[in-house]
């Protein structure tokens, strides 16, 4: 049996585009100013990390990172400096080397470009490079942006999962469930680094 181990740094992470930096105390109120806009997208997510909220989502965030379950992402524009949003390993599973990347937020202006294509490439090559076997990507059923966006990833839609959790705001959400598998990720690389300009 082949020896395949799981193990995923909780590394900063960098490409042309951003950087992606560990949540922590010297990013945190950039995180806070990313994420404090768009009232009405946070009311697809599970839990509210505007506001009010923002608190407690970073609490939240850094309690799993600490427990070695999540790692939570600041991502940092490389032309700007500013971050821009964030994105999150959850569910880190080494004995069934499996990882979740979820909890993505963008700021309104950086939707639909090249933020989202380049985070996505940077934390799917760690994961696989680190002995991934699968990472799932979950959304809401409602967030139909969320759904076209993991499609022109390249990631493969594998089922709802129906009244899967109750978000912050009280709604019985049902998940899209996707995934990318280390037999699918050659080709979903290649398919990004083009997208993104083969940099």
């Amino acid at each position: 049996m082949t020896d395949h181990r799981f193990a995923l740094a909780p590394k900063p992470l960098h490409n042309d585009w951003l950087h992606l930096e560990p949540y922590n105390d010297a990013n945190r109120a950039g995180v806070q100013a990313a994420l404090d806009c768009d009232a009405p997208g946070w009311q697809l997510f599970s839990f509210n990390g505007q506001g009010d909220g923002f608190d407690g989502w970073w609490a939240h965030v850094t309690a799993r990172m600490a427990a070695g379950n999540w790692v939570g992402y600041a991502l940092r524009d490389r032309a700007s400096g500013e971050v821009v949003g964030t994105s999150c390993y959850l569910n880190i599973n080494p004995a069934q080397q499996m990882v979740e990347i979820g909890g993505t937020f963008l700021r309104p202006d950086m939707r639909g470009g090249q933020v989202n294509p380049a985070a996505k490439l940077a934390m799917l090559q760690h994961a696989f490079a680190s002995g991934a076997r699968r990472v799932q990507l979950l959304t809401d059923a409602r967030n139909l942006r969320s759904q076209a966006a993991l499609a022109k990833l390249g990631a493969v839609r594998e089922g709802v999962l129906r009244r899967d959790r109750i978000t912050w705001t009280g709604h019985v959400r049902d998940s899209v469930l996707y995934a990318i598998t280390d037999l699918d990720w050659p080709a979903v690389e290649q398919g990004l680094l083009a997208r993104l300009g083969g940099r």
